[in-house]
């Protein structure tokens, strides 16, 4: 989700919720400690150098049970962000920290903002010998050669 998204979302939504993967919720209670701008500097490994600039909101829960983060809010701490860091309209990511501090794409359901799970991926496959995905095929799909094809009841075994 970019971040045009997330603005146009807030303006239609009166609470702010949270969906992790598993379906649990952040607390409600829950902080944006960080609105932030990250840009990664990188080489694949078939050497081509790569560039990749995210918006990164963490949110973190802590003993303020009475905190209610109101969209109207989210805007504010957003509009601020892109005003001081010059943010201009990237994807989203979340920081938000379970057992460890998992990194998660931004989606929205109509109702909740949800956490999703994000996966990594060789960028090089032609260089690094990774055989592309064999096409998927159901065995109704496949026709029957019926000059050597055993039926049930044909007596071929």
């Amino acid at each position: 989700m970019k971040l045009s998204e997330i603005k146009k979302i807030l303006e239609t939504v009166e609470t702010v919720n949270f969906q992790l993967p598993n379906g649990n919720f952040v607390p409600e209670h829950f902080h944006v400690t960080e609105v932030g701008l990250i840009t990664k500097n990188f080489i694949d490994c078939g050497g081509v150098v790569r560039n990749e600039t995210v918006i990164n909101f963490q949110l973190w829960d802590a003993n303020d049970f009475e905190h209610r983060l109101k969209p109207k809010k989210l805007v504010h701490i957003i509009e601020l962000s892109e005003k001081v860091l010059n943010i201009q309209d990237y994807e989203i990511e979340v920081e938000y920290q379970n057992t460890t501090i998992g990194k998660y794409d931004l989606g929205f359901n109509g109702k909740d903002f949800l956490l999703l799970n994000k996966t990594t991926a060789c960028l090089a496959q032609d260089q690094c010998g990774i055989p592309s995905e064999k096409t998927k095929l159901n065995l109704t799909q496949l026709s029957p050669d019926n000059g050597n094809s055993c039926t049930p009841g044909g007596s071929c075994c």
